[in-house]
């Protein structure tokens, strides 16, 4: 997904989580560092997950353990826009687990992505996370 902000900028979005609860998680113990690990929340499902940084390169790259392997490459095009790619690998069990293990990783990591870019883009909060699955 191309965000038409700089990649220092998109890559902090995502490193720190005072910008990050804009668009993903409602809150976290902390900013994400190499060799960390930090525990998001997302209040309005009553769920948390602990997450594992395992590599931290600024403006670059993030790649973390939550449970599976997830990493962010951010590609600088130009001075004011960065295409960002998400992978998430490491999905075990049958093949049909698997497969719908990696579709619904593929599903959440577009919401984010789409979140993330209207924020910095234009500063907006979608409520796609939240509004996913709202209660009843």
């Amino acid at each position: 997904m191309l965000i038409r902000r700089p990649a220092a900028e998109v890559f902090e979005a995502f490193a720190d989580p005072a910008v990050t609860t804009r668009f993903w998680f409602s809150r976290s113990s902390g900013r994400l560092a190499a060799g960390s690990t930090v525990t998001w929340w997302w209040d309005h499902y009553g769920v948390s997950g602990e997450v594992r940084v395992v590599a931290l390169e600024p403006a670059r790259r993030i790649a973390i353990e939550w449970p599976t392997p997830v990493e962010w490459l951010f590609e600088p095009k130009g001075a004011d826009a960065t295409f960002v790619t998400i992978t998430a690998s490491g999905f075990t069990g049958t093949d049909d687990e698997q497969v719908a293990q990696a579709l619904d990783s593929t599903e959440g990591f577009n919401l984010v992505i789409a979140a993330c870019k209207a924020w910095l883009e234009h500063g907006i909060d979608l409520g796609l996370i939240a509004d996913k699955q709202p209660s009843s």
